[in-house]
């Protein structure tokens, strides 16, 4: 079996232990053994960066943008196998994990143009004679956390602006999906970025996310996970005086109104509660819908969920993959449990599917379940269960959908599904969300825009696109006497 070890210096380091990646569609694939790191791997990794980032910070940006432009395009020429390689570890179908590869080389293409874009201004003072410059420059050393269910697309899109502006990395993936992670930092390692510039650490996160986030090398850290990590890492980080960058989830609604066209409504809602199992911080999984039409929404969407094939990720047909870990699995079950006890209406789905027909593999299965006639005010519709579990909550009127879809602590992502240009106006204004879809499902966004949230979703500066620039630069003033 093969061994893949941290990449430190520009070096591959043997790990102190090694952990088994093992295929949720087939629990008896073991993709590889990664290397399992502790605090002196990080010191190891920060202190590399650490030197590196002299001569990386004012190196040339043409030289920056080639070897970004490189590894993107390594990674769109290996979209197959990369997308295999995802599908195999995290469990998204293949169509899906394909998406997510091509969506981590566009993202590189992308932060290569933005090495050539960097801004500034000139403005005159106040002071006769004398010239002011605005000007971005980098922040030094930065920490990258990255979660399970985008196990190549989120490295991508905090790597790229990290490199892409003048930074160092050091980057800790999840425990569950090490496998993407380490087959981009093969590909960054032969770009000819320098050494030390890029660093891979693998292991837990109580070992590893903990010492970057303490550690004094590193300027800045980015974040992307659960509520009770993140708000623990920025009080780490204001402790210690580092920027930090928070993605912690969602609980996102979606608005199903009378006037809407109802095949529409039903699809996007399938696709935003289900879609890559459930398992997005934008997914919705409170379905708000009005009065008039809510009979036969619900009706359509059972019929439409019910008609998902789950099954492996590979296996041709499939749908919808396969829960991550039994861990994840298991909660998305008790979920189901939960909402059963406070009252909900089960409409469908909701309990484990033993394997995928006909393929003989165990894995983590779970058929997607339907609630109906829920109320705010229940668990399934307060805390984000991040796997294939959907409520349906009825409302009079547009007036009373908004007031619901804002009534929680989150605000990643809305939708609203709808034939009226006034309230779909209004929805885009009103929604507490740092994202809104109309007649578009919730998840699903573009790498050359901002990507982030308000409420508990996130904290500090927004990913992805030119707005990348506003973490991982900092702003200098600087007066000449003409």
């Amino acid at each position: 079996m093969s061994r893949h070890d941290h990449l430190i210096n520009g070096a591959w380091v043997p790990g102190k232990s090694y952990a088994p990646n093992t295929n949720p569609s087939h629990l008896a694939d073991v993709i590889g053994e990664y290397a399992q790191g502790d605090a002196a791997d990080v010191d190891a990794a920060v202190a590399a960066a650490v030197a590196a980032f002299p001569a990386w910070s004012t190196s040339g940006i043409q030289a920056r943008s080639d070897a970004l432009d490189r590894i993107g395009s390594e990674i769109l020429a290996r979209k197959e196998e990369l997308g295999e390689l995802l599908a195999r570890e995290e469990g998204k179908v293949r169509g899906e994990a394909i998406g997510e590869v091509m969506r981590a080389g566009q993202i590189f293409k992308f932060f290569a143009g933005e090495c050539l874009r960097l801004s500034g201004e000139t403005l005159p003072s106040v002071r006769p004679g004398i010239g002011v410059e605005i000007t971005r420059e980098p922040i030094g050393v930065v920490g990258l956390i990255t979660p399970w269910n985008f196990p190549i697309a989120i490295p991508a899109w905090k790597i790229a602006p990290a490199l892409a502006f003048g930074n160092c990395v050091v980057i800790k993936p999840a425990d569950l999906v090490p496998g993407c992670a380490w087959a981009l930092a093969d590909i960054i390692h032969r770009s000819g970025i320098p050494a030390g510039v890029f660093n891979l650490v693998m292991g837990p996160g109580r070992v590893i996310g903990d010492a970057l986030v303490r550690h004094p090398g590193i300027a800045a850290i980015s974040f992307t996970g659960s509520v009770g990590v993140g708000r623990g890492i920025a009080a780490a980080c204001v402790e210690n005086g580092k920027k930090v960058q928070l993605e912690m989830g969602g609980k996102n609604p979606q608005v199903v109104l009378d006037d809407a066209d109802l095949k529409q409504a039903v699809e996007l809602s399938a696709q935003s509660c289900f879609y890559s199992t459930g398992q997005r911080c934008t997914a919705s999984s409170r379905l708000i819908v009005t009065d008039k039409i809510y009979t036969a929404f619900v009706e359509a969407l059972k019929a439409r969920i019910e008609a998902i094939k789950v099954g492996a990720a590979l296996a041709a047909g499939t749908d919808m993959g396969p829960v991550v870990s039994q861990a994840q699995l298991e909660q998305d079950l008790r979920y189901v449990e939960i909402g059963k006890a406070e009252g909900a209406r089960w409409v469908t789905g909701g309990g484990q599917v033993p394997c995928h027909s006909g393929s003989g593999h165990e894995g983590y299965f779970m058929a997607p379940a339907l609630f109906a006639d829920t109320t705010p005010a229940m668990r399934i519709n307060r805390e984000e269960i991040f796997g294939p579990v959907a409520s349906v909550i009825r409302v009079k009127d547009y007036d009373e959908a908004l007031a619901v879809a804002n009534d929680t602590e989150f605000g990643l992502s809305a939708g609203i599904a709808t034939t009226s240009l006034k309230h779909a106006t209004h929805f885009k204004r009103h929604a507490q969300a740092g994202m809104v879809m109309v007649n578009l499902p919730t998840a699903g966004v573009d790498y050359h825009v901002p990507f982030g949230g308000r409420k508990g979703s996130s904290y500090g500066p927004r990913e992805q696109g030119r707005y990348a620039q506003e973490f991982f630069t900092t702003v200098k003033t600087a007066y000449t006497l003409a």
